[in-house]
């Protein structure tokens, strides 16, 4: 040692009492003496030891640096006691070196003979790392006895139960407290006391017991595993207790299910066959032999895919791809059996199905294939009949709303198919609610089965269309076929039938009267005029009335004899504008009687036409004439003609009158039909044969309350 050691050794002495200083030496415990400034001024050997130092690392430090894991409060609270002179034992942390922390019990005492204060402490780590892990393993068993899910049950060698846990607790539907005062064998049914007794005689032998027992559940009877352990606390011995009913019921409904499976696999309709992972049979039962065409033995020497049919193959192989990737398939696939004969077979496989092994069930779907096959080209043959049909055809369900209609509807009532389906047949028509003969319709077509119905539709050019509808109730599939025509040419070609019957009858009818008018008018205008040479002028203007009447007689005549006999017509270049002006000026006084006047507008360098111009003059006389006498306040008729951009002569007259009603224009040209008082209707019936014989047509148009225009139109020459 240094001179220099030795001295600041000396100082260090000087500094503890040398009574404290025999007393720390002779201390059993590790000791430190503090002085005044807190610092330790000695420690024994045993200090040393147990904080695994030295010396020149405790003697002269604060002794507080060794109690840095504690709180600081906590150690100020031990400056506070050594300055006090007071008593303090506890425990607490202390560090032993730079790396390790001890658990220590630790004394705090002031000297009685010097300043200084002892510290004792004892290293108590070892101890307190056990009473934490007993502490802890107390915990944890407390834990799995109050938490297992077994039934546990600790009991003593006469069976009376000490105590339980929650699960056993459930198990017999009892509280804890109404348990612990009964004996093991009052759970137990009397028939099966003996093996309580048995368990009884194996713990007394320090034996352990195992095995299965019935327990009483309030109503009910219970089967639990049990095993018994014995004198695991304070000759006390305990019981695990697992319930195994529901086990023991799966157990037994499996095994009925093993013996329902295999009536099933024997009986089946369906064919079954269990296979390996190499795709070899090794059990299959009777319909699979039945569809295979084969015996057991000669299908247990084969795999699945040696019964494929060769050109299948490859899908074959994608559809157990598909298997092994998914775990379960189903498809159909052509089969090759041994004696030649193809079939289609439905199957479905799933791997690991059957005590590990994999099974396929199949269904020979041939026939069905068949039937399909039959049917689509049926549905495909329907589908172009249908789509194909000349006429329109709609199917609608009971509630009459179209599922689905072909292309030819769509060209009758001008509506795209997706504007028909799901629309209701009263909305595509336009039927009133309550339209009476649309309700005889519907009713007739539950009642016998088919009806049919006429609908008149208005186009946008005011055209009357009519649409038939034939219709067969529940053809097919919950489904009413309506057929669809459109009659409109069928009509107007009757109603024209029926306009040339009628002029047929009234050509023979004029014939007859006129023959029999004129012969009797012949001698009545001969009298008159002796009548009126004899009389003189007293009675002119009754002469003048009564030849002005017969007049208008022969003009009758003359038109009804137009109607009954074609007449010698020579056609020849003809000016319509020097035709139209002579009919114009023809009938100027009977306009300015009228208070009519004449708006014209001809063309220049207008087209001639090969007519027969008296007839046209006769056209054009019988219009003009009734657009005067339609006007009786008066008013402008307008007359022009010009050429059409489609090559044809165009004539428009157009008067001011009261207009005619569409319901009316329809019935123009009919015989006798007239909208004036004294007309027979005839004039306007001639004109329309003139314009017809002409090649020519005419169109009405009219506003009622407006006037009424008259379109001809004539071919060129």
């Amino acid at each position: 040692m240094t001179n220099s050691s030795k001295v600041k050794e000396e100082q260090k002495k000087e500094l503890c009492h040398p009574v404290d200083r025999e007393i720390c030496s002779a201390s059993p415990m590790p000791m430190f003496v503090i002085n005044k400034e807190l610092k330790i001024v000695y420690a024994n050997p045993e200090a040393y030891e147990t904080l695994e130092t030295n010396n020149e690392n405790v003697v002269g430090k604060l002794f507080s640096s060794f109690f840095s894991s504690v709180p600081a409060p906590i150690v100020a609270h031990y400056k506070e006691v050594m300055e006090t002179g007071k008593t303090m034992e506890d425990e607490t942390l202390m560090n032993a070196n730079e790396k390790k922390i001890i658990h220590v019990e630790l004394l705090l005492k002031k000297s009685t003979i010097s300043p200084n204060a002892y510290l004792y402490f004892k290293d108590v780590t070892e101890l307190k790392e056990k009473e934490r892990k007993d502490h802890l393993n107390v915990h944890l068993l407390s834990n799995i006895f109050q938490n297992a899910s077994e039934g546990i049950v600790l009991f003593d060698i006469e069976g009376n139960i000490n105590d339980v846990n929650h699960a056993f607790s459930l198990q017999v539907g009892l509280d804890k407290d109404e348990i612990t005062k009964r004996n093991i064998s009052s759970f137990i049914p009397k028939n099966a006391h003996y093996r309580v007794d048995k368990i009884k005689e194996l713990i007394s032998q320090n034996k352990k017991a195992r095995g299965e027992i019935p327990i009483k559940k309030s109503q009910s009877i219970s089967i639990v595993e049990f095993t018994t352990s014995p004198y695991v606390h304070h000759k006390l011995h305990m019981a695990i207790l697992r319930d195994v009913t529901e086990k023991r019921q799966m157990e037994i409904q499996l095994k009925r299910n093993e013996e329902l499976f295999k009536g099933l696999f024997e009986e089946a309709i369906d064919a079954i066959v269990l296979w390996d992972q190499d795709g070899r049979v090794l059990k299959a039962n009777s319909s699979a032999l039945k569809i295979f065409e084969c015996t057991l033995s000669e299908l247990l020497s084969k795999k699945i895919r040696d019964f494929v049919y060769p050109l299948e193959s490859q899908k074959f192989d994608l559809v157990m791809e598909q298997l092994y990737r998914s775990g379960a398939v189903r498809d159909e696939v052509l089969f090759l059996m041994p004696n030649n004969q193809l079939k289609h077979l439905e199957f479905t496989s799933k791997l690991h199905s059957v005590d590990g092994y994999n099974m396929t069930i199949f269904r020979n779907v041939s026939e069905r294939y068949q039937m399909e096959k039959e049917l689509r080209e049926s549905e495909e043959r329907f589908r172009k009949i249908f789509e194909g049909s000349l006429d329109g055809l709609l199917l609608t369900n009971h509630n009459y709303v179209v599922v689905d209609a072909n292309p030819e509807v769509s060209n009758i009532i001008k509506l795209d198919k997706d504007q028909l389906i799901g629309k209701d047949v009263r909305e595509i028509l336009n039927i009133e609610p309550g339209e009476e003969a649309y309700d005889d319709y519907l009713h007739q077509l539950k009642e016998e089965g088919q009806a049919t119905f006429l609908k008149a539709l208005t186009s946008s050019r005011d055209r009357i269309q009519y649409v038939e509808l034939s219709s067969k109730y529940n053809l097919l599939s919950n489904l009413n076929l309506t057929i669809i025509r459109d009659i409109t040419d069928q009509i107007e070609m009757q109603e024209q039938l029926r306009k040339s019957d009628t002029l047929s009858v009234v050509g023979e009818l004029a014939a007859g009267i006129a023959h029999e008018i004129r012969n009797p008018m012949t001698a009545l205008k001969g009298f008159i005029q002796l009548l009126e040479n004899s009389v003189g002028e007293d009675h002119e203007m009754y002469f003048n009335v009564i030849t002005s009447e017969f007049q208008r007689i022969e003009s009758i005549i003359t038109e009804f004899l137009v109607l009954a006999k074609p007449q010698a017509i020579q056609y020849q270049e003809t000016n319509l504008i020097r035709i139209m002006k002579d009919t114009v000026e023809l009938l100027s006084a009977q306009a300015v009687m009228h208070n009519v006047q004449y708006a014209e507008r001809y063309q220049e360098d207008l087209p001639t036409i090969v007519a027969e111009p008296n007839q046209l003059k006769q056209v054009f006389i019988n219009v003009i004439k009734n657009a005067i006498e339609v006007m009786s306040d008066g008013g402008v008729i307008s007359i022009s003609i010009g050429e059409t951009e489609d090559g044809l002569i165009h004539i428009e007259i157009k008067d001011q009158g009261g207009g005619i009603s569409k319901d009316k224009i329809k019935k123009l040209g009919e015989p006798f039909y007239t909208t004036k008082e004294r007309g027979t209707g005839l004039g306007l019936m001639v004109s329309f044969k003139i314009i017809k014989e002409h090649k020519g047509s005419v169109q009405v148009e009219s506003i009622v309350g407006q006037g009424t225009v008259f379109h001809i139109y004539l071919p060129k020459s």
